[in-house]
């Protein structure tokens, strides 16, 4: 945070003696049409705007930015006292206070400046990127559940970041489908989510014989979310095929679940507008046949290619993540944040995506919000720990410090 001090003084002898000189043109020139209406044409007052706004620029000096004269306006608050507005240009989350007095014929003013320093200040959220309602009198019901079929043998992290992420989106509820042979792990490690034990077909790792209860689950759910950390059983992959198409609530298929369908390639087409699906480029190579370097070539045109022939939105991870939607819309996040190259920060991302889903955002809003989100949490935990050493479950906690931001920023 940047903090500056400033100090002015003026005698009002002066003030008075540049009104007598120079007349209306002095004055227009600098002052606001506020200010002279509250000062009345009093040499007192106008002395203690101009020395007012000589401090707020000395607080400005050696900042990121300059505000001119004409671009500070000194007005009165409701209680009367001093007030800053800082006119025509992005202040950069600029926080500033005057005070003003007057002794022995002299204007005496000082003014306090606070502001993020330049990587402290977030990006510009992309047009489209909106948080779900959430109204005062809602309940857990009014936020929805999300279904997460996630997890197996050796990969029971990615379960537990991906089902709690959705908690932290906002969800009401979460249930986590897991084997049989990792529920006793995730039942102690899920305290804020349901973990709920499926029929597995090979140790740890879930598969056709859990298929009748993932439908019912997910039937019952406001969406889901499916592949962190599933692995590569062929049962497990043939899971993920059958569900997709005999599921029609909203989707997030991410990992194994994109494993999965890039070896079945005939059934994208087949997802549908509300499913959302998570690649990294090596991923997406695989689902589109491409090299990874041709993906990375052209991320924008790959993604929307490929949203407008499945249908259904694409995330296209990396540094400037892009989302595609089937209708056209592309949008590329601004986020760059060498700190999310790390395990287990997808997972939360595929959670967080899910949980917006839950409370009704659609897909391709959902998609876009929950990118900047997680973004901007990451970009946040680089600042203070560096580009290197994040943890993907350090995102978790972040999240809804975000949201919050984002919410009094809209207000």
């Amino acid at each position: 945070m940047i903090r500056r001090q400033g100090i002015d003084v003026l005698a009002v002898e002066r003030m008075d003696r540049a009104m007598r000189r120079s007349g209306q043109r002095f004055l227009d020139r600098a002052f606001t049409p506020a200010e002279l209406a509250y000062c009345g044409g009093r040499p007192d007052r106008l002395a203690g705007r101009w020395a007012a706004k000589e401090a707020v620029i000395k607080c400005f000096d050696r900042t990121p930015i300059c505000f001119p004269r004409s671009r500070i306006e000194v007005v009165a608050s409701d209680t009367g006292a001093p007030a800053v507005r800082l006119l025509g240009a992005d202040a950069r989350g600029a926080e500033v206070q005057v005070s003003i007095t007057h002794q022995a014929g002299i204007a005496i003013a000082g003014a306090w400046l606070e502001m993020p320093e330049p990587h402290e200040l977030s990006p510009p959220a992309p047009e489209g990127v909106r948080l779900p309602e959430r109204p005062a009198d809602g309940h857990k019901g009014t936020f929805g559940t999300v279904i997460a079929i996630a997890g197996s043998r050796g990969f029971t992290g990615a379960a537990y970041l991906t089902a709690t992420a959705a908690v932290r989106a906002g969800a009401g509820l979460v249930r986590l489908l897991v084997a049989e042979g990792i529920y006793p792990i995730l039942a102690v490690k899920c305290t804020e989510v349901m973990a709920t034990p499926v029929a597995e077909d090979a140790p740890g790792a879930v598969g056709s014989r859990a298929l009748n209860a993932v439908i019912e689950h997910l039937r019952a759910g406001s969406s889901g979310v499916i592949g962190p950390g599933l692995g590569r059983e062929p049962a497990t992959w043939r899971l993920v095929q059958d569900v997709v198409t005999r599921v029609t609530c909203p989707l997030v298929l991410d990992a194994d679940a994109l494993n999965a369908l890039a070896e079945a390639r005939h059934l994208l087409p087949m997802l549908g507008a509300n499913r959302v699906l998570t690649p990294h480029p090596g991923e997406m190579a695989r689902l589109t046949g491409r090299l990874t370097s041709e993906v990375q070539a052209d991320r924008s045109q790959v993604a929307g290619l490929a949203a407008r022939e499945w249908g259904a939105v694409v995330v296209l991870k990396g540094a400037r993540t892009v989302v595609a939607a089937p209708d056209g819309r592309v949008s590329e996040d601004p986020h760059e944040v060498p700190a999310l190259a790390s395990g287990g920060t997808g997972d939360v991302l595929a959670g967080l995506i899910a949980g917006l889903m839950a409370q009704g955002s659609d897909a391709y809003t959902a998609a876009l919000t929950g990118v900047y989100v997680h973004a901007e949490a990451g970009r946040r935990l680089q600042a203070q720990l560096g580009p290197a050493g994040l943890l993907a479950s350090e995102l978790l906690p972040a999240i809804p410090t975000v949201m919050k931001t984002m919410r009094e920023v809209r207000r």
